[in-house]
């Protein structure tokens, strides 16, 4: 469905370049602009190759341990069906803590391995389970704590102080989060 939508939405520029004159933005668009596209993954790729070395360094020292004792009222809430030292609890703090560190595209690795971890104790593999949905629910909203990636964005594009978003991203992704909780246990019990 996506490819369509890209599609679409490429044939509708032509057409309209076309139309407009200005079939030479074609060009400059694929020779520059793609380019420019390919720098910013391969920086992005810099801070995700750092994120996950620092995550799995993380696990290894029993850092991750020690976090999840300290979040585990907290992930007993939120996941009441996972048992107490599964290994998708680990997964879900170290894809927490990633998030809440602006490293978004890092934690996906993380966030893949708790999903994997979740479905081995789902019963019905065509249908993901309530702390499936909850965990996906946070890793989408995600406290902000220090949005990495958009400070980065920020900053390649010339802001004079990119770090000024912090306050509001935490107060946004705060309220975000604790709204897709909220809606995600309403949803549980309804259902």
């Amino acid at each position: 469905m996506i490819n369509y939508i890209w599609f679409f939405l490429i044939f509708i520029g032509i057409v309209v370049s076309i139309i407009n004159g200005n079939i030479d933005s074609i060009n400059t668009v694929i020779i520059e602009d793609t380019q420019e596209a390919v720098k910013f993954a391969i920086s992005l790729t810099g801070i995700m190759a750092v994120w996950l070395g620092l995550m799995n360094i993380a696990n290894k020292s029993g850092l991750i341990n020690a976090f999840s004792r300290i979040l585990r009222p907290i992930t007993r809430l939120l996941f009441p069906e996972l048992p107490k030292n599964h290994p998708a609890i680990s997964a879900i703090i170290m894809n927490m803590v990633t998030n809440m560190f602006g490293a978004g595209n890092s934690a996906t690795a993380l966030g893949i391995k708790a999903m994997e971890e979740m479905n081995k104790l789902n019963a019905d593999k065509k249908r993901a389970s309530n702390a499936m949905c909850m965990f996906l629910v946070i890793n989408m909203s995600s406290i902000q704590l220090v949005p990495l990636t958009v400070l980065k964005i920020r900053a390649d594009a010339g802001s004079l102080n990119p770090t000024e978003i912090i306050g509001t991203s935490l107060i946004a992704t705060t309220i975000s989060t604790l709204v897709g909780i909220i809606s995600v246990k309403i949803f549980q019990l309804r259902g």
